[in-house]
């Protein structure tokens, strides 16, 4: 299934369940057929309409340019007017900033929930350079996808670069260099540095429940106890024996305890 989005870009999705209207946003390298977001899916299924979507650039969406937070917003707002006009929402990573944008911007989102957005709040990580998405901007104009993987994987998600260099001779490289472009993407929805927005987030007057994971790197859940912090209407939430890859047994369950409760 699909919607048209704003600037006339097609925006597949998938939908299963039967209930409100929940919509899945996906953080990097994913598409809709991610095992953690079939996953998510199915974690949600019964309790809920779940639509889990393709944002623009990978999988069955369209890629219309030039890119633009704003039009990311306008694809999301695509699919809650096509689920009736007003969702719950939960985002993952970098797609629980732009979840968070959605919000700010004042998209019809009854509920939110997001895990981990990779915002930085102090100096227990290396920062992200401030022109980061410009970087891989150029690589991506130069035809180096793989190279923008391997800056992503180390100067965002800290990954050491001997591991990377590893990564690169494994079977599932291929598929990481296929989405590199959207990484530039990911970087403008995150902005300059990973600052946190807070201006921006207290614009979020939306009921929203920020979950980090018990393992996962101090810097993100400082970073998520950061954002709720900032929220009107935000609570913090620890996942034990979480890190950032986590569980979609463990992760939909408490979604959809905060979406289901009053």
């Amino acid at each position: 299934m699909d919607v048209t989005s704003a600037d006339g870009t097609t925006i597949a999705f998938d939908r299963s369940g039967e209930g409100p209207a929940v919509i899945l946003v996906q953080g990097g390298f994913s598409d809709r057929s991610h095992p953690i977001w079939t996953g998510m899916a199915a974690a949600l299924s019964p309790h809920f309409t779940v639509y889990n979507y393709d944002r623009r650039g990978r999988g069955d969406s369209g890629d219309t340019q030039p890119y633009a937070v704003e039009r990311e917003i306008e694809d999301l707002e695509a699919i809650i007017k096509h689920a009736g006009g007003e969702a719950m929402v939960f985002g993952g990573s970098s797609g629980g900033a732009l979840a968070l944008e959605a919000a700010a911007h004042g998209l019809p989102i009854t509920k939110l929930a997001v895990y981990e957005p990779p915002y930085i709040v102090d100096d227990s990580r290396a920062p992200v350079p401030h022109d980061f998405e410009a970087q891989l901007a150029d690589l991506i104009s130069e035809g180096r996808r793989g190279d923008v993987v391997a800056r992503f994987m180390t100067e965002a998600a800290e990954v050491p670069a001997e591991m990377v260099d590893q990564m690169r001779q494994s079977p599932y490289w291929e598929g990481m260099e296929a989405v590199a472009h959207t990484l530039v993407y990911e970087a403008a929805v995150v902005g300059p540095g990973n600052k946190l927005p807070a201006e921006r987030l207290t614009r979020v007057n939306t009921p929203t429940v920020v979950m980090t994971g018990e393992n996962s790197a101090p810097w993100m859940g400082k970073g998520g106890a950061a954002v709720a912090e900032k929220l009107p209407n935000g609570e913090h939430r620890i996942l034990e024996g979480q890190a950032h890859d986590a569980s979609p047994e463990v992760l939909g369950p408490a979604v959809a305890e905060f979406f289901k409760a009053g």
